[in-house]
């Protein structure tokens, strides 16, 4: 998008160019939409479930700017020759989850395709002078992270039939659930930036938190919560191809201690699917507002702590 002509709008308040998580616009002095869009090919089996973390990860791009999503659109991807049932158990788990933010699904876009997608487009509302972005971080600021990571190694494992019960519906439950409740609690605490745990893995996202605040952000990896099963597939070479992406791309701004093994290396670098949230807040609240988290039922954990610019935007420490 950066060979695309840039347009100046005063009123877009957050566009593509911060690696930011959704585009927010200024209707008024009081309030601004956030408008996000989201799908990818199945990443289980079965199509409710699908869905409903299909939905929870769209969603979740207005929770990470601080905003409430509101509204909703389908885009679907489908076979000819798909089974009806399949397509409306589909529907049906992002529509459940939709209802369970509060927002409403009110249409879409469907085309033919060989292989199945689904996701959400999702307009949200907040306050002009509450929005969060990614380039909020300060020197001094804890770090917190909303939900174990892991998802990347599990689904793969998954494909093989190498993934345990126990270990699958952690990981369903994980993406299922929504970062509404860490949104609101971020927000209660003045969280100074965030972002939320997606495609670029634990490492990638907070190197774009680091490089928009113009800071270093340092990640203690013995704090950060992992799926269960997650570290051990890792240590046999069960990985996506995106962790080696994520590693290739990150190469020379993301630094690891001696001690940090390649497994654990492994893990910041895994693409996460409907991820947790990262956010900053000040170091004097950040442990009331980890009890808060957790009280919630939020699996939040403090993994590290920003500090001023270095040579590594990240150290993993």
């Amino acid at each position: 998008m950066c060979q695309l002509e840039p347009i100046d709008d005063p009123n877009l308040i957050v566009g593509f160019d911060s690696s930011d998580d959704a585009a927010v616009y200024k209707i008024s002095d009081e309030e601004s939409i956030i408008q996000t869009v989201d799908l990818f090919p199945p990443i289980v089996d079965n199509p409710e479930t699908y869905g409903a973390i299909a939905a929870a990860n769209a969603l979740s791009d207005v929770y990470a700017m601080g905003g409430t999503p509101k509204l909703a659109l389908n885009i679907l991807c489908i076979p000819a020759d798909m089974d009806k049932e399949l397509v409306s158990g589909i529907l049906h788990g992002g529509n459940q989850k939709v209802n369970e933010a509060g927002a409403v699904i009110c249409g879409g876009h469907t085309i033919k395709d060989n292989e199945p997608k689904y996701g959400l487009s999702v307009t949200g509302f907040i306050k002009t002078s509450e929005v969060v972005t990614n380039s909020g971080a300060r020197p001094g600021d804890v770090l917190i992270l909303t939900k174990p990571i892991g998802t990347g190694i599990l689904s793969t494992a998954m494909k093989s039939a190498l993934l345990g019960d126990e270990s699958y519906n952690a990981m369903a439950a994980s993406m299922m659930s929504l970062n509404g409740t860490a949104s609101r609690i971020m927000k209660q605490f003045a969280a100074s930036g965030c972002t939320d745990i997606t495609g670029f893995g634990l490492a990638g996202h907070a190197y774009e938190m680091a490089k928009g605040s113009g800071t270093s952000i340092i990640i203690n990896s013995r704090k950060v919560p992992i799926l269960p099963q997650a570290e051990e597939l890792a240590s046999y070479g069960i990985l996506p191809s995106g962790t080696h992406s994520n590693r290739r791309w990150l190469c020379g701004n993301v630094d690891f201690s001696d001690e940090v093994s390649l497994t654990t290396q492994d893990l910041m670098f895994d693409p996460q699917t409907s991820g947790g949230l990262l956010f900053t807040v000040k170091e004097s609240l950040a442990d009331s507002c980890l009890r808060a988290l957790i009280t919630n039922g939020v699996q939040a954990a403090e993994i590290g702590y920003v500090d001023e610019s270095q040579t590594s935007a990240v150290k993993i420490i």
